[in-house]
């Protein structure tokens, strides 16, 4: 699953409302964008990757505004249906954490529980989901199980689809009094025990830097990675106008706020 030129490509857009800096509610464009990779997993078509998802918005379907999570993954049956994306069963989905609002998008970092965000991808009828929890999700190895085999929650460990193998570590590096914030060594030690798994796609939710300066990252993270084999990195917490970055022999895709449907 090597990018192949680099470039990334519009193909729609998801309005939706998100916490304003300082207090309210504003509104706001979920881009979704396009990029070609060399390879996808066996059975798939399409691999969409996202994060950050932290607003709220209504499905194409009607009703009450639900998590921006919920009514993208019921857009993006509506995007099957039309062709704008292959049949979501042959459709994988990668999360790199952050998915929950506060309910009425007015309240900067808030953490609660994303398992709907989860249900509503497969409930959509996703061939497979793989992912990490950020920093502001509340979500357990114990929720995602109860999705059955074509879900995995990711912490330091590995799942394969399709003969690709993905790995992952969840949370941040920081005060690990607080949500999904663990210990520097404690962080590392995991990251390092998936590299030894050999992953294609390593799902992070905190992320290495990129070239630019704009691209912010954790360095420590990064020094771990510049070597790692890798393709691609996911990876959000931090927003890139440019979510793609090299890393290594491979890619960082940053998904902070943004899809990016991976294809050949």
């Amino acid at each position: 699953m090597r990018v192949l030129n680099g470039k990334v490509e519009p193909v729609t857009q998801v309005r939706y409302r998100r916490a304003r800096r300082g207090g309210g509610t504003e509104s706001a464009l979920l881009t979704v964008e396009s990029l070609r990779v060399d390879t996808l997993p066996d059975g798939v078509d399409a691999v969409v990757l996202t994060g950050d998802l932290q607003g709220i918005a209504p499905s194409p379907y009607g009703g009450e505004d639900v998590l921006l999570g919920i009514a993208l993954a019921d857009h993006m049956a509506v995007w099957a249906a039309s062709g704008l994306l292959p049949p979501l069963d042959r459709v994988g989905v990668v999360l790199a954490g952050d998915l929950y609002s506060a309910p009425r998008a007015n309240r900067r970092g808030a953490s609660g529980e994303v398992v709907d965000v989860w249900l509503a991808f497969a409930a959509a009828g996703t061939a497979w989901i793989v992912g990490v929890a950020g920093n502001h999700d509340l979500l357990t190895p114990e929720d995602v199980a109860g999705l059955g085999g074509e879900a995995a929650l990711l912490d330091g460990d590995t799942v394969e689809y399709g003969g690709v193998r993905f790995g992952g570590v969840s949370g941040v590096i920081g005060d690990p009094r607080r949500t999904d914030r663990r210990a520097e060594a404690e962080f590392l030690a995991l990251l390092a025990a998936v590299a030894r798994a050999d992953p294609e796609v390593l799902v992070l939710h905190e992320g290495p830097a990129g070239a630019r300066r704009e691209q912010y990252g954790n360095p420590v993270i990064g020094a771990r990675l510049i070597d790692g084999s890798a393709a691609l990195t996911v990876c959000g917490h931090v927003h890139w106008d440019r979510p793609l970055a090299r890393l290594g022999a491979g890619h960082v895709v940053n998904v902070d706020g943004r899809v990016v449907v991976l294809t050949r």
